[in-house]
């Protein structure tokens, strides 16, 4: 039996917290969590309060409960235990962590977080006592000409308002402010200072002003963690050096003295390559030892630097959660060597965003690799890639499930494999993910089951989401602008899956459009176009010609968040994309014209297609087209009862901060491992 954290919700002034039961017996006669303090070995019992099922259980409590009075004790680590009581017998299971949050500001003296000890078991630690003129930010860094620093915006779920950056000039004990407009994700803001506007050989110390529960209040910025992974020194156009670093105090320092100039950079270069040469000979000795261990004839000691590897669909794209994790993570930690995993055909994308990337298949691809510290992929790498050890694999998966998958399909009818094969190789390839991304309990439990998988599993909604929670009507506009699509105009996406039986050939696939496009632009094409986003593999036989200006073929655009948030309505059939399209609680139309033959026939389905879906069913083509005016017309389904039951089972849990959530998951990683 186990039980496992999975989750946080806030609620209200209240933290609710969730827990996954892994062969745990009904019926539950009593359930509780038992807290116990490590250090003072005080305890709590708090009852479950909710029974969602089976698998998932909650219960919710104040944190400000687990602090108390100790002398000379502001921080406590509290470790969970289920206390089960089934007829005459009870017992207690610890419960292990599969979720890492960030730090939660309970007030100005006080924040707790959930971590996990080196076993992998729960902690809930409670800090006390901080002090109220320090501020805590997520990262700094001089990027772009820039200090950048990002930092919470809210308390306890609270705003803090009319915020401010500030550096004190300590030699001529001066100030200067920059206001703090910009906000990334929810609860989150990015102040920015213009490296030109520091003054001439300084040092300053940076503070934050801003207000809270109608207090001004001026804060030192701190940095609870280190500077690793941040970008911590700039030389401005100027030729002027300017350089972070901390206090003893963890207070940020920011300095501003004339760049070296290139005799001075010349004399430290014999340490530097004395260092690579040390550096290269421990690389070498260090390979044999994991000779044996590798696909291929040599083996490779890991990077020095935390170095991580990103994959979208096999190479294929950059694109999906990894991108979102990619940018939030470029963004905090630029500090850290990315690398994507692409196809040649990605090679001009990265080129023109400045993305670093290797090609795939490569002698340079195998090298990195197996050099890197961490994999961050939404599809399966191929089964001959071997997995050194110290990498830490995190599938971030790319849909939730609505076909059936992996252990779950009975019978696999694939060209080229058989459902022995093809079931081995999902368990093998699951097994070798070390945590798996989850965007609600539902799939946690598919997955499960269909992968064959015990592992961590990280409830943390996707990533590629956080975009759809944080754009602002203004986003949405300037995509409309960048794609050319018409700003007076509704959008309807099309968006239908890929079926098997399309396969006709080594290299060929079939494809025709449902529907009529001539019908579709003689009753919409005033007041709407069609954006189509169909599969890469049949995306090169659609043929739009003649529907310039009200069909638009963006098969092959990387981003497909950004579709959804310039459309206004969803068409679909039987992709998961409506899972995601939810979130904007706008209208989904569901049009299967082949609803019968692709239950039976193919895959099937986890879910009561005909009862458990967040719209309507167009059963036809006549159907379909008169729906699409109806739904046109109701572009808010917040008030629909059935379309926000389905948002809540499926999509309340991301909070816009899911990228955010696997960063600080690979951060924690790697400062515990060194």
């Amino acid at each position: 039996m186990r039980a496992i954290l999975s989750g946080l919700h806030h609620k209200k002034n209240l933290q609710e917290l969730e827990l996954e039961l892994i062969d745990v017996p009904e019926p539950f006669d009593d359930l509780a969590v038992t807290f116990l303090e490590k250090q003072t070995k005080a305890s709590i019992t708090i009852p479950v309060s909710k029974v969602l099922s089976a698998q998932v259980v909650r219960l919710r409590l104040n944190a400000n409960d687990l602090q108390f009075t100790a002398e000379g004790q502001s921080e406590f680590s509290w470790e969970l235990y289920l206390n089960l009581q089934q007829q005459n017998t009870r017992g207690l299971i610890q419960v292990e962590s599969e979720y890492l949050s960030d730090r939660h500001q309970l007030t100005l003296t006080s924040y707790y977080q959930l971590n996990s000890d080196a076993n992998g078991m729960a902690l809930f630690n409670m800090h006390t006592e901080q002090a109220e003129d320090e501020f805590t930010i997520n990262a700094i860094n001089l990027q772009d000409d820039q200090l950048q620093v990002i930092g919470p915006s809210r308390i306890n779920n609270h705003a803090i308002t009319n915020q401010r950056l500030v550096l004190k000039n300590v030699q001529a004990d001066s100030s200067a402010e920059w206001p703090i407009t910009q906000m990334t994700l929810h609860g989150l803001f990015t102040g920015i200072i213009p490296l030109s506007d520091l003054a001439a050989d300084s040092t300053q110390q940076l503070f934050i002003r801003s207000t809270i529960d109608g207090q001004d209040l001026e804060q030192r910025v701190v940095l609870a963690k280190s500077l690793a992974g941040q970008v911590t020194q700039a030389v401005t156009p100027g030729h002027r050096l300017v350089i972070i670093d901390k206090r003893f105090d963890n207070g940020i320092r920011v300095q501003e003295t004339a760049a070296p100039s290139i005799p001075q950079r010349l004399a430290n270069v014999p340490g530097k390559v004395g260092g690579a040469t040390k550096l290269l000979s421990m690389l070498m000795d260090k390979a044999n030892l994991f000779y044996m261990r590798r696909l291929f004839k040599r083996g490779h000691r890991p990077y020095e630097q935390p170095t991580l590897i990103f994959e979208s669909f096999g190479g294929r794209q950059v694109s999906d959660s990894p991108y979102a994790i990619y940018q939030l993570f470029k963004q905090l930690y630029p500090g850290f060597t990315f690398i994507w995993s692409i196809d040649r055909s990605q090679k001009k994308f990265c080129k023109e965003n400045g993305i670093p990337f290797i090609i795939r298949r490569t002698s340079k691809w195998v090298r990195t690799l197996e050099k890197s510290s961490f994999w961050i992929s939404n599809a399966r790498f191929p089964s001959w890639v071997k997995k050194p050890n110290y990498v830490t694999y995190i599938q971030t998966w790319h849909g939730t499930p609505l076909k059936k998958l992996g252990l779950d399909i009975e019978n696999v009818s694939m060209p080229g494999t058989t459902t022995t094969k093809y079931h081995a190789n999902f368990v093998r390839e699951a097994n070798r993910w070390d945590a798996l991304v989850s965007p609600n309990d539902y799939s946690t439990r598919i997955f499960r089951s269909a992968f064959g998988f015990n592992n961590q599993i990280l409830k943390v909604g996707y990533p590629r989401n956080d975009e759809l929670i944080n754009s602002t009507r203004e986003d949405v506009t300037a995509l409309k602008q960048e794609l050319g699509i018409p700003l007076d105009k509704k959008v309807v996406l099309y968006a239908p899956t890929y079926r098997d039986n399309q396969f006709a050939e080594k290299g060929k696939y079939t494809f025709e459009l449902p529907f009529s496009l001539d019908e579709f632009r003689d009753r919409y094409g005033k007041d709407a176009v069609l954006v189509l986003r169909m599969h890469y593999l049949i995306s090169n036989a659609l043929d739009i010609s003649g529907y310039e200006g009200v069909v638009f073929d963006f098969s092959n655009h990387p981003n497909i968040s950004d579709l959804y948030l310039i459309s206004d309505m969803l068409i679909t059939d039987y992709s998961s994309v409506f899972f995601d399209f939810a979130y904007l609680k706008r209208p989904i139309l569901f049009y299967p014209y082949d609803y019968h033959m692709y239950k039976d026939e193919l895959r099937g389905f986890y879910l009561d297609y005909e009862k458990d879906l967040p719209g309507e069913i167009a059963h036809n083509e006549s159907q379909l087209l008169t729906m699409i005016g109806d739904k046109l017309k109701t572009p808010d389904m917040s008030d629909n009862q059935k379309f926000m039951d389905f948002y809540q089972r499926f999509c309340s849990i991301d909070d816009g901060l899911s990228s955010l959530k696997i960063v600080n998951y690979v951060v924690q990683q790697i400062e515990k491992h060194g």
